[in-house]
């Protein structure tokens, strides 16, 4: 008997570790979450400006979804060869982790003194397994945000299995399994219509499970670009059928608008920046404010909702439209500021502290 070939490297060594474009485009997607957290907390409301709104910032959440699969791309495209895949999963968790524990902290002992919190929701939130309980008020505890990084604890967990999977597949049937993944992320809304209205949207939008298929989606995008079988698809390209995607996805029935509707435009668009990089061609998503707000990103989708909590708890109730700007302008800065801090005080020196080399013994 003679063995099996190995599996190609996850990532040629000539290709660059790091693609910038894709961390300032992060931070379009934290901007949108933003943004569909502020039409939903309803300071527009009466304006006359909720119509424009609701097109623009509607389907926010959304976001999420480029988040995830964005991850498995990031993660599968750093991985080399020889280099154990805990290694990528450490660097993300000491990038992830004290933003958060520090964040869930603050916003739990705020909602404590006021008397708003569950504990089990909390220690279920703090360390991570929130998203695993089918109950709204755990699940969006506490820090709503941080449900999506109970999924991304899942993914990180299972990276190094999902790796090995990943890389068996040969080069000419990656875009078979690509497009049986986005196939499957249409099929689940389909799949949980039968399910109680709560359940049937845990079930598309937050049970890590489900979301998984993005990520593993996004690691299947990372070796076709790898293997250099991505499409001539230019970012603007990309980009036009992402925004398309975005404002169609929220006139889909039911749960179908959440996930399914942007999973293509999203799928295409992470590869074809990244090629941008690769290829050297023009990318604003380069340029160096785009990346320092992507650095910031992370930071800034922790904290903004509970920014726009206080403004919906101490601003007016019938605001004016120039105020209802006002106080969202003023709830981004603040926001950004929180978020700068937290990124150079905390995530900075954590990963520094964290990642640094040990003597051996």
């Amino acid at each position: 008997m003679t063995n099996a070939p190995a599996p190609a490297p996850t990532v040629a060594p000539l290709l660059p570790a790091r693609l910038p474009s894709l961390t300032g485009l992060r931070f379009l997607a934290a901007f949108v979450v933003f943004g569909f957290h502020l039409h939903a907390g309803g300071l527009f409301a009466g304006t006359g400006a909720e119509g424009v709104l609701a097109v623009l910032l509607g389907q926010g959440a959304t976001g999420v979804g480029f988040f995830f699969l964005l991850s498995g791309f990031v993660l599968t495209w750093s991985a080399r060869e020889g280099l154990p895949a805990t290694v990528g999963m450490r660097r993300r968790a000491a990038r992830v982790l004290p933003n958060h524990v520090v964040v869930w902290v603050v916003v739990f002992a705020g909602l404590a003194w006021l008397g708003g919190v569950s504990v089990l929701s909390g220690v279920l939130g703090l360390f991570l397994l929130q998203a695993w309980v089918p109950v709204q008020a755990v699940y969006f505890g506490v820090n709503t945000p941080a449900w999506s990084l109970s999924c991304e604890a899942a993914f990180y967990t299972a990276f190094a299995w999902l790796l090995a999977l990943v890389d068996r597949v040969p080069p000419k049937r990656l875009w078979a399994v690509a497009i049986g993944l986005m196939a499957a992320v249409v099929a689940v809304p389909a799949l949980a219509l039968p399910l109680p209205d709560g359940l049937e949207y845990w079930f598309v939008y937050v049970f890590p499970v489900t979301r998984a298929l993005e990520f593993v989606l996004g690691m299947v995008l990372a070796r076709i670009v790898r293997a250099g079988r991505w499409l001539r698809l230019a970012p603007w390209q990309a980009g036009t059928f992402a925004v398309a995607g975005y404002v169609a996805s929220g006139h889909l029935p039911g749960t179908f608008g959440f996930v399914a509707g942007t999973v293509v435009p999203l799928a295409l668009l992470i590869p074809a920046v990244a090629t941008a990089d690769l290829t050297g061609s023009w990318s604003p998503w380069r340029h160096r404010a785009a990346v320092f707000l992507g650095e910031v990103s992370f930071a800034f989708y922790l904290v903004h909702q509970v920014v726009l909590r206080a403004v919906e708890a101490f601003g007016p109730q019938d605001a004016t439209l120039a105020a209802a700007i006002g106080l969202s302008a003023a709830a981004l800065g603040v926001s950004l500021v929180l978020a700068w801090l937290l990124h150079r005080l905390v995530e900075r020196p954590a990963q520094r502290r964290l990642l640094r080399p040990t003597a051996p013994a």
